[in-house]
């Protein structure tokens, strides 16, 4: 394949070499979106020629003996013979079809299909997007922040209404069950009470506690803080 031809890196080879459905057909797509376009197939008579007479020939063997089997062959190495020129001639083609679909941006130097063009600056959407679409994507990216700021501004102002002093306990102790903080256990329904404090500094005493871990004071003395009421 000549170097120079364009489409050298965004296009898929369908062709087929041996086969009823030799033939030579391109796929290219479009640098931007990915969408692609298919070069109308062309069949290869020799290879198509090829798949006919290997079946005729796996006939003919049982028939003829090793006949069948040398007329496969010959057939097979003329397709082969004659593929390569033949595959560049039909790439020419598809190519010289493609460019009427896509589009060769002047500043990237990648190929853009019809929808992915800027015909007004002659380059491509990436390097030219469009000033009406970013404006209103630009629009609409400013709504949303603003609306994430209040949104943000609204949830301090609830944060105020959170309990955020009071103990709670994150597991029920008679199931085991994740409380999440609540009163009750939303498993088991058992009361959650707050986690016992010293009955003397009021500071939390940690379960199996025998003395007070700030001032020594005995758990004896310590009481279960009861959940707070709910508020009005």
């Amino acid at each position: 394949m000549r170097e120079d031809l364009h489409f050298s890196d965004n296009y898929r080879d369908l062709s087929q070499q041996y086969g009823t459905g030799a033939g030579f057909q391109f796929e290219f797509y479009c640098e931007c979106c990915r969408d692609t376009w298919r070069s109308p197939f062309e069949p290869y008579r020799s290879g198509q020629a090829s798949g006919w007479m290997r079946e005729i020939g796996s006939f003919a063997s049982n028939l003829l003996g090793g006949l069948g089997s040398g007329l496969d062959n010959a057939v097979e190495g003329l397709a082969k013979a004659g593929w390569g020129n033949a595959r560049d001639e039909a790439f020419k083609r598809a190519i010289e079809a493609a460019q009427a679909h896509f589009h060769r941006c002047a500043k990237c130097h990648d190929y853009a299909c019809d929808r992915c063009w800027n015909a007004d600056s002659g380059l491509c959407q990436r390097c030219a997007p469009d000033l009406a679409a970013e404006v209103q994507a630009a629009r609409l990216d400013g709504r949303l922040q603003a609306a994430t700021e209040s949104a943000r501004e609204f949830g301090k102002g609830q944060a105020a209404q959170v309990d955020v002093r009071g103990e709670r306990q994150l597991v029920c102790p008679a199931c085991g069950h994740e409380t999440r903080g609540g009163r009750f256990c939303p498993a088991c329904g058992q009361a959650l009470a707050a986690p016992a404090r010293c009955g003397g500094c009021r500071a939390p005493l940690p379960a199996g506690s025998r003395f007070c871990p700030e001032c020594g004071a005995p758990a004896g003395r310590a009481g279960a803080v009861p959940p707070p009421a709910p508020s009005s």
